[in-house]
């Protein structure tokens, strides 16, 4: 690496306008790492909560912001025998993304999807990682099921269309307003739902001639959470991966036992290595050669320099975009 490593820091939680772009010692990568010279870093939103200082990085792990990268690998761990100097990969992060360059463990690596741009790659990895491990590891969404996915352009909605498409699912969304309800339909939604003029739950039975949904995927928590258990039929599944409207709900539990309903959520950042090391083996089997042959595609919202990192955040925040939003290092 020739250039200079910079990132992105802040000194105390506050607004967009924290983010600062300072040069700092490059990290080095321990034993079972790799340092990654980064190309594009994807940007999400627990970035933005930890920027607000209500989502802080797990014990041990880089300050700096960016759960995703995409780019070459400039240096080896001492252990590490599955990759290479110069492979082209994208990789979960436990942090420090938002940079010239990144250290993280080999087993979170995948290679560059054939046919993907670098910035196409950094938009992969979060949401790849969070979808599969809740939509199916977790859900277990199979083919002919229907699933109904909050915030469908978001970047785990585009993903989770995507992805659940691809296996065969049912898909219904909600978006807020006509055009994004559009642009859910356009990227494969079978029927997309108007939160803001339209009743998800009539909505959702009444696409499934009363029977309910079998799983639903829910980044928003809060009241949802009682509509959500509504929406789903017998045997559903509720997953909990967001609580944009609070982390608190009142539920009726004899819907959840006359209806044999599961619910479950889980974090991805805390969890452990091995696992994170599971779910990269079983994109690159199941999912990456989707992506390879152009049936798994995720549209990319917008990019910015990774000095313009408080734009992108503001671009976050706002809720305009449709699907992921990149920092190109």
């Amino acid at each position: 690496m020739n250039r200079p490593h910079q990132q992105i820091q802040f000194d105390a939680p506050g607004a967009p306008d924290v983010l600062r772009l300072v040069e700092a010692p490059s990290p080095a990568p321990g034993p079972r790492e790799v340092l990654i010279e980064v190309a594009a870093c994807g940007v999400n939103r627990p970035d933005v909560l930890q920027r607000m200082g209500v989502y802080p990085p797990p014990p041990g792990a880089s300050p700096v912001l960016g759960l995703e990268v995409a780019g070459r690998i400039a240096a080896l761990g001492a252990e590490v025998l599955d990759w290479q100097v110069g492979d082209a990969v994208c990789a979960l992060t436990p942090g420090g993304g938002y940079a010239t360059s990144c250290v993280t463990p080999a087993a979170h690596c995948l290679p560059v999807p054939a046919g993907l741009t670098m910035t196409e790659a950094a938009a992969l990895p979060e949401t790849m990682f969070t979808v599969w491990g809740n939509l199916f590891r977790r859900g277990r969404l199979a083919a002919g099921d229907t699933v109904l996915i909050h915030g469908g352009t978001s970047g785990i909605g585009t993903t989770a269309i995507a992805l659940a498409k691809a296996f065969g699912a049912r898909v219904l969304v909600t978006a807020g307003g006509a055009a994004k309800c559009a642009a859910c339909l356009a990227l494969g939604a079978d029927v997309a739902i108007d939160h803001t003029a339209q009743d998800f739950v009539a909505e959702a039975l009444a696409a499934t001639a009363g029977r309910g949904v079998d799983v639903v995927l829910d980044i928003v928590g809060g009241d949802y959470t009682a509509r959500n258990l509504a929406a789903l039929g017998m045997d559903g599944r509720l997953l909990l991966i967001g609580f944009q409207r609070g982390a608190t709900a009142t539920v009726d539990l004899t819907a959840v036992m006359r209806r044999r309903i599961v619910i479950t959520g889980s974090m991805l950042r805390p969890q452990s290595h091995d696992e994170k090391a599971l779910l990269a083996r079983e994109l690159r089997a199941q999912v990456w050669p989707l992506i390879e042959a152009g049936r798994v595609q995720l549209p990319i919202a917008e990019t910015f320099p990774l000095a313009q990192a408080a734009e992108a955040h503001r671009l976050m925040e706002s809720s305009r975009h449709i699907g992921k939003i990149v920092l190109l290092a």
